[in-house]
């Protein structure tokens, strides 16, 4: 096979991809309905038929395909932008003023919320550090802020990308990068495998992860996850195949490089396809798949190959000039904004339950009311934090200052 034709020149400055910008908004919203589910705790509604219902149609899964999105697009982005004359500090620099900033504001948000002991260590240092899913326990005890777990994956993601982004630069032809697409992809495969075959977790079909339902028809104060004896509790039982599977860096490092792979396999000129229909028919049809695959499939690698395949066509029409619904300057914001909305959405409805719901009952049309407030607050408070958070930090300080 002969040497890729790469679809810039070298050196050339690379157009905006505002599609996946936008992409990523449906990501975190994916992510948002689900903890809706999980962590609005509405009572006598939880312990309805109707509940059990919305519970099976919002699975683990859809908010465990925001996810896999998440890390291959960070591949994807993360080398879409890299450039020839950066160094692996300005990268890392610019990588934790991306991250740190956001996150520790919303677990400061979060802190003033909740009765964290601070004198048990384990509940909120290994979290604020981002390190929190290299250990199990750690990983739900000192979950304080829920979404920050993915958080870990992407610091090792950004830690290996100067280290070994010289090797995937060797890959010259498109064969070279489609074998080790295809080497990565079925080593994930393998490893879930093995994760199914020889660790301890649920080896049925069913979803062996749910709300926990209280015997009460009163709402609580907090979700299960920030109530005062959840911080209290020496040990939490857990599926090892389970934390493995979804929790643990190392199992998911694999998927950003299929992203970073992918994004070479765009840049090389080998993927022209602009069609998105069935990239997107594939995602759906693989998402449908996960109700009949036993849990450790459920939750990234059935995605893993039209997520990367989504990605790339979507790409390709940015580049083209093709960009329509996703890259409009609404779906271009709430990109934009989507990182902080994924951070502060699980702080705003522990606001929303402890201030609203707690000590009442409501029904199904309170469960909804209270979404849509969880909702708006999340995107204005998102649009705060990107606004007068992130952004200054970014365009001040990201990069070293050019003396005159």
């Amino acid at each position: 096979m002969q040497p890729a034709t790469p679809l810039f020149a070298p050196g050339a400055r690379r157009p905006a991809l505002p599609s996946l910008t936008g992409a990523r908004w449906y990501a975190a919203l994916a992510v948002f309905i689900l903890h809706c589910v999980i962590f609005l705790p509405v009572y006598p509604f939880q312990r309805t038929e109707a509940f059990v219902t919305l519970h099976k149609a919002i699975p683990m899964q859809l908010g465990s395909l925001g996810v896999t999105f998440f890390f291959l697009l960070s591949g994807f982005i993360i080398y879409y932008s890299s450039r020839s004359d950066d160094t692996p500090l300005l990268f890392y620099r610019r990588r934790i003023l991306k991250i740190f900033p956001t996150h520790w504001l919303s677990t400061l948000i979060l802190m003033t919320l909740v009765a964290v002991p601070f004198s048990r260590l384990i509940t909120w240092l290994p979290e604020v550090l981002l390190v929190h899913t290299w250990n199990p326990q750690w990983t739900y005890l000192g979950a304080l802020n829920v979404p920050a777990w993915s958080l870990c994956s992407e610091m090792l993601f950004y830690f290996s990308f100067p280290l070994l982004k010289p090797l995937v630069e060797k890959l010259r032809t498109n064969k070279q990068l489609l074998i080790a697409f295809a080497s990565i992809l079925v080593a994930l495969v393998v490893m879930h495998v093995c994760f199914y075959l020889f660790t301890d977790g649920p080896k049925g079909i069913h979803n062996a992860f749910s709300v926990r339902i209280l015997d009460t028809t009163t709402s609580p104060f907090y979700p299960a996850n920030s109530d005062p004896s959840w911080f209290q509790r020496e040990h939490i039982a857990y599926y090892p195949s389970y934390w493995l599977s979804y929790y643990f860096p190392l199992a998911r490092f694999g998927e950003f490089w299929l992203g970073v792979l992918a994004c070479k396999l765009v840049l090389s000129g080998w993927w022209r396809n602009t069609r998105i229909w069935w990239p997107a028919l594939l995602l759906a049809a693989s998402y449908a798949a996960t109700w009949f695959v036993p849990i450790n499939f459920k939750m990234s690698v059935l995605f893993l190959l039209p997520t990367a395949l989504c990605i790339a066509t979507l790409a390709r029409r940015d580049v083209e000039g093709r960009t329509v619904f996703l890259g409009s300057k609404a779906n271009v914001w709430l990109g934009n904004v989507s990182f902080a909305f994924y951070m502060v959405q699980y702080p705003v409805m522990v606001w929303v339950t402890h201030t609203f719901i707690g000590g009442k009952s409501y029904g199904w049309a309170g469960w909804l009311g209270f979404s849509a407030l969880a909702f708006v607050v999340s995107v204005v408070v998102s649009g705060l934090i990107y606004t007068y958070v992130d952004k200054p930090i970014m365009k001040n300080w990201a990069r070293p200052k050019v003396r005159g």
